[in-house]
């Protein structure tokens, strides 16, 4: 997959995005639009499990503050910023970078807009509440079936491997390190070329919203589509993306602040 090239689906929440900011009167107002990269400690608390990737280091939390309101994004290639919403909007989305700072900026304003009502990660021991309530929504809604966990969470990747038995759960993840190692008694196929193929193997699909950032997600959009595949996309980063696009997400304990 390329990792860096423009998303038609960051395009068109962006126009979305810019309609309604517009129709608010905010695009030159004085709002201060700041980003910064959490700790992990700032970020996720203090869980009690240490496998997360950001508390490996392998990813960041970005927080934007809007008239008070934070919105959160995680990536791999965090980066400070401080302007108006215009110029957040004249960012090339052609890098993860520049979807992370747009993406962690949607999240804040559109939660300050009272449009979304969570935008901030879940704290301490609640990702693991998630990962299980995760799993229990996906039994209860589409039985015992086959799922596809796309980006390696080890809280949501256990939970599923416990609900729904090892040789129903397939994962995929971009780290080379998780590549064909085991965890949880199944082997992390390789995001880079299995992707597809575990979109076509399962009946729902669970995505990381992480992905919007990294620049796979339309990819991973298209075969979940042409595939006619349920799906469910997990995480604060994502929570602006779907609101605007109508999408389903996931993300049980994200807070307001």
């Amino acid at each position: 997959m390329n990792l860096a090239y423009p998303s038609p689906v960051l395009e068109a929440a962006k126009v979305k995005f810019e309609r309604i900011v517009t129709e608010k009167d905010l695009l030159d107002a004085e709002v201060a639009v700041s980003v910064s990269a959490l700790t992990a400690e700032e970020a996720i608390g203090r869980p009690t499990r240490q496998d997360f990737p950001i508390i490996e280091g392998k990813e960041q939390v970005i927080e934007a503050t809007i008239s008070g309101a934070k919105g959160h994004a995680f990536t791999d290639a965090p980066r400070e910023f401080s302007g108006t919403l215009r110029e957040v909007l004249a960012l090339p989305l052609s890098s993860n970078q520049n979807r992370a700072v747009f993406i962690a900026v949607l999240n804040a304003a559109l939660r300050s807009l009272g449009i979304i009502e969570t935008s901030v990660h879940c704290k301490d021991d609640d990702p693991e509440k998630c990962a299980k309530e995760m799993a229990g929504q996906v039994r209860d809604q589409w039985g015992e079936v086959e799922v596809g966990l796309i980006g390696l969470n080890p809280a949501i990747a256990e939970a599923l491997v416990r609900t729904f038995g090892v040789d129903n759960v397939r994962i995929t993840d971009l780290n080379r390190k998780n590549a064909g190692a085991m965890k949880f008694g199944l082997t992390v196929w390789d995001g880079r070329t299995q992707t597809e193929e575990l979109v076509r193997r399962s009946r729902v699909v669970i995505v990381t919203g992480t992905t919007l950032v990294n620049g796979t997600f339309d990819s991973i959009w298209n075969w979940i589509r042409s595939y006619g595949k349920e799906y469910l996309i997990y995480g604060v980063t994502a929570a602006g993306v779907c609101e605007l696009m109508g999408w389903n997400r996931i993300c049980p304990y994200s807070r307001s602040a």
